[in-house]
């Protein structure tokens, strides 16, 4: 395992040699070469790491699509030298290896070490918001093989998932805010989590659930007002197939305090927003009813 991570760090060295001097396939593998025996020498991992540099480089612009649409408000032009390459290998690996050579999670996890050891400040965090959400919506290996065991179940024999949220506002200066976040895709939506998803905590209430997950996502202690609304979804899981998600809505008060996002995939931002300037923003269609609502219970409150 060790020399895989060294080989792939050889591998990255490259292609940001070859990104930076647009070169060839061809003069990227004598790049390859050069660097696996000035940095990696013995590591008797030539095939492995020409593998993914001609892999990277063929598939460059089928990569680059899958990205820009996982993180459209980050055109591949604007995303770090160090970080698109990292993403590059990090998706090749994730969709295109041999799943029993490299699982998808080892996939990620290599390429977010990467990004956190040759990358900015923020790379980690980067890196494992785009792959978790491309593994989630786009790629997700294994689906295939998941969906031939459940294919075709019906919607009410699908595993259900319980998850609580909530439209988080305060009063400051005079005005209300509420706390959202913001994920990959260019969306802003709603704070929530998975209920009753550790066993230590199967049987909490959807309304101990959500405070819980509100403060393990925003750092914020809330206290809930009202329930707000429900909504419910299919998603794939890579492991169960497709699963019905249920979500619980309430309104949540809390005071003005700094919001602390919770590093994991999906999400790559928090913020306060002026209540009269929430609906401007870009929100999913299922969740802008549940805002919309929420911000009328909040008009009439104040």
């Amino acid at each position: 395992m060790a020399n895989r991570h060294l080989s792939r760090s050889v591998v990255l060295q490259t292609l940001f040699e070859w990104d930076v001097r647009a070169l060839s396939l061809a003069d990227a593998r004598a790049t390859l070469l050069r660097n696996a025996r000035e940095y990696a020498p013995g590591a008797g991992d030539t095939p492995f790491m020409e593998e993914l540099v001609r892999g990277v480089v063929e598939r460059t612009q089928d990569l680059d699509l899958v990205i820009e649409k996982a993180a459209p408000e980050w055109p591949i032009s604007r995303i770090a030298l160090v970080d698109r390459n990292v993403l590059r290998l990090g998706l090749f690996e994730l969709l295109f290896a041999d799943r029993s050579k490299v699982p998808a999670k080892v996939a990620i996890n290599e390429a977010i070490e990467l990004a956190k050891t040759y990358g900015g400040d923020n790379s980690g965090r980067f890196v494992n918001g785009v792959l978790g959400a491309v593994y989630k919506e786009l790629g997700e290996p294994g689906k295939d093989e998941v969906s031939k065991k459940r294919k075709n179940v019906p919607y009410e024999e699908m595993p259900l998932e319980r998850l609580g949220g909530a439209i988080v506002y305060c009063h400051h200066k005079g005005d209300i805010y509420l706390a959202l976040v913001h994920d990959i895709f260019g969306h802003w939506t709603l704070s929530k989590g998975k209920i009753g998803d550790d066993p230590a905590i199967a049987n909490e209430s959807v309304e101990d659930g959500t405070v819980r997950t509100i403060k393990e996502e925003l750092g914020l202690n809330i206290k809930l007002k009202e329930k707000i609304g429900e909504n419910e979804y299919i998603a794939s899981d890579p492991e169960v197939g497709k699963k019905r998600k249920h979500v619980t809505y309430f309104l949540a008060e809390t005071p003005f305090t700094e919001i602390t996002l919770e590093q994991k995939g999906g999400l790559d931002d928090a913020q306060w927003f002026r209540l009269q300037d929430a609906l401007e923003l870009n929100f999913y269609d299922d969740v802008l009813p549940i805002v919309t609502k929420a911000l009328q219970a909040l008009t009439k409150k104040s």
